[in-house]
């Protein structure tokens, strides 16, 4: 399996109204939420830059990479990516596994009336898991064994999402999981599926997913085997 780096090239634009509310809105509940101290509680949640997220976004869908409308955000906090991803036309998907952040993401789409599904779990499938690696963290892949004895990998699956269904995946990783996450969305992605990751400091990056010969033949040696 191959990932292909696309060049971004972003530009300042008008923001639509819907856009600048959600802005204002979360901006005000996020203030809301650091200053009431609850910010402790989740010591790693930091928010990426809304406006480069949308332009990014904006541009994927503008210039024709996004093979379908299926959007998914790993680790989606107060939910303001997914939101901006369906107010741009997708069908978004939120995965947030704290509990209390879940909840406020999906009160700032309904109170905005944003449709948004939130799912309240980890972006990790059931038997997926990450292990401290060289260089960061890497990604533990659940196997079965066929009919013929062969080893094959379990594929990924979300209650309320079926991951190969996705066409754009988007994450804002924390330090050290940049790896673990390509490895996910190698494993998680179809042909034509995009990665758009945040890197901080207002730098983000989108990949498609492509298969080379090689993959083609095993794809079609597990069809056999099941």
């Amino acid at each position: 399996m191959s990932l292909q780096q696309l060049k971004l090239k972003l530009k300042p634009e008008e923001m639509p109204a819907a856009v600048k509310a959600l802005f204002e809105e979360a901006d005000k509940r996020c203030d809301d939420f650091f200053g009431a101290g609850l910010g402790r509680r989740y010591p790693r949640y930091i928010p990426s830059d809304p406006l480069i997220v949308h332009a990014a976004m904006r541009y994927l869908r503008d210039e024709g990479h996004t093979r379908g409308d299926v959007f998914c955000e790993w680790g989606c906090g107060f939910g303001v990516a997914t939101c901006m991803a369906s107010l741009i036309g997708y069908e978004a998907y939120g995965i947030e596994i704290e509990p209390e952040l879940a909840d406020m993401a999906e009160k700032l789409a309904g109170d905005l009336n944003i449709p948004v599904q939130i799912l309240n779990t980890s972006y990790l499938p059931e038997g997926y898991e990450e292990c401290a690696g060289v260089g960061g963290e890497d990604l533990l892949i659940p196997e079965t064994t066929t009919p013929r004895g062969e080893k094959v990998r379990i594929p990924p699956m979300y209650e309320g999402l079926d991951p190969d269904e996705v066409d754009v995946f988007f994450v804002y990783p924390w330090p050290g999981q940049e790896e673990l996450m390509m490895s996910l969305f190698k494993t998680m992605a179809s042909e034509g599926t995009l990665l758009l990751i945040y890197n901080g400091d207002r730098e983000i990056s989108a990949y498609v997913r492509t298969v080379d010969e090689e993959e083609e033949e095993e794809g079609e040696e597990e069809e056999e085997d099941w």
